[in-house]
């Protein structure tokens, strides 16, 4: 499948549109608070994808420049955010962003960072930033539970999804130890029905796609876990929504 986040999200668009999650409203206020947001505020919000954590921003009155690099995803985000005249939409990446010096009051970068490249981007973020401005990093990080679905959930990506752990961005914590980072974790759960389940699996970066040997037998284990678990015929995903926080200053 290859790990270019350029191409390697365009067959998943609609499942990512459709399933993955949005972020706990709760954040808002949090960057109202410690980091000066305020409804004049300019953000990029880098990988922007299709749009879910920009439309928290747009709603609250900020302007936000998205930047993503893959076409199909920066498409979705366009549709999905139509309706906001604040919303401009730009083609780029974290390491060249295409932005004029100086000219953003944060950066966001929403279940994103792990895919940039740390040392450019840390010089492109300074570059674009006002004096004082903030870099916000936020991951939906799905919990691992002892037993039960979501359990059975972690065992089949380790079977079946062989590049989970090349992408899993549990593993990048040690880039952001240097700086002096802030820290906030909120809650956020999605309930889904079978179909629901199987879109958010295949909504997922490292999930085998059609027409690869682990494709099948992964959806068969999925459909009985889902069996196995579901309550009202539904199961529920669980997530940590861990936010860091900081004024870039290394």
């Amino acid at each position: 499948m290859g790990l270019d986040p350029l191409v390697r999200f365009s067959s998943r668009v609609q499942h990512y549109v459709r399933y993955r999650p949005s972020y706990p409203a709760e954040i808002v206020p949090l960057l109202e608070r410690e980091c000066g947001l305020n409804c004049h505020s300019v953000v990029a919000d880098v990988g922007s994808g299709t749009g879910l954590f920009a439309r928290l921003l747009l709603d609250f009155g900020c302007q936000v420049m998205g930047i993503e690099p893959n076409a199909d995803m920066r498409r979705a985000g366009e549709e999905y955010l139509a309706r906001y005249p604040k919303f401009i939409s730009r083609e780029g990446q974290a390491e060249h962003t295409g932005l004029a010096h100086g000219s953003v009051d944060l950066i966001t970068a929403a279940q994103a960072f792990h895919w940039f490249q740390p040392d450019s981007t840390r010089e492109e973020f300074r570059r674009i930033l006002k004096p004082g401005g903030w870099v916000i990093l936020i991951w939906n990080e799905r919990r691992v539970t002892q037993d039960g679905f979501l359990a059975g959930y972690e065992e089949l990506l380790q079977t079946y999804a062989p590049e989970y752990p090349q992408v899993d961005h549990r593993r990048i914590t040690a880039f952001y130890t240097d700086q002096n980072w802030q820290r906030a974790v909120f809650d956020y759960v999605q309930h889904f029905d079978l179909e629901g389940v199987r879109g958010r699996l295949l909504s997922s970066s490292y999930a085998p796609p059609v027409g690869t040997p682990q494709h099948e037998p992964m959806m068969d284990a999925l459909t009985e876990l889902f069996y196995r678990f579901q309550v009202g015929g539904r199961v529920s995903f669980l997530y940590e929504t861990r936010v860091f926080y900081s004024r870039l200053t290394s």
